[in-house]
């Protein structure tokens, strides 16, 4: 536990990237961590699309309102959110995941029926939060994985979303981007945050113990 406090110490939300490249595989092992991040009912209903093509980049840096770490960054993530919970897509879930635990369909009857139900009980917009609230856990750890590799993050949540989704064509798919994280090493010359001192509220005023 020492080590996350330290790691979350040392990192912030860096405004400025050097460019410099991070390896496949400590790429690869911050979206395994992702992958495995809990979510509700076990949907996981959002996807990942990693970009790391400078010319996507540089479309995109207009749309995320010319944040420089769209283009500096060594990987740009876009979390990209089921746009509804459909009948369809619970019960693919279900249906994979009773094929991989090798047990009868019958043994998530409830679960698939009581997910049907209460994601059909809201609306569009309702479906579209509660994902991006899912993708959030996804994304914090994210942020963890990637400071124990010593690589720097920006989460973003500065940038169009109508007009991302239609540069990805993530309507076609039935997705909707929720947030960006910026992955890369900070510029310790020409940072101005990286000095600054981390502040939070106070503790007594964050947490209420009953």
């Amino acid at each position: 536990m020492k080590n996350i406090i330290e790691l979350l110490k040392w990192r912030y939300a860096t405004k400025k990237m050097t460019g410099e490249k991070i390896s496949s595989e400590k790429i690869n092992n911050i979206l395994e961590v992702a992958h495995l991040a809990p979510s509700g009912v076990g949907l996981q209903p959002y996807e990942i699309i990693v970009i790391s093509n400078p010319k996507i980049k540089k479309k995109i840096l207009p749309i995320a309102m010319n944040q420089p770490q769209i283009v500096e960054s060594s990987h740009l993530l876009v979390f990209a959110v089921w746009d509804e919970y459909s009948k369809e897509r619970i019960d693919n879930v279900f249906d994979y995941i009773t094929e991989k635990r090798s047990v009868d369909s019958a043994h998530y009857d409830k679960q698939r029926a009581f997910s049907k139900q209460f994601f059909g009980n809201m609306s569009i917009e309702e479906n579209f939060h509660h994902a991006a609230k899912q993708a959030n856990i996804a994304l914090g750890l994210a942020i963890i994985a990637a400071a124990s590799e010593g690589i720097d993050s920006t989460p973003m949540e500065g940038f169009d979303p109508f007009g991302l989704d239609e540069f990805l064509q993530l309507s076609s798919k039935g997705l909707r981007s929720s947030m960006l994280l910026a992955l890369g090493y900070r510029d310790t010359k020409n940072d101005w945050n990286l000095n600054q001192k981390k502040v939070r509220k106070p503790f007594e005023e964050f947490v209420t113990f009953l």
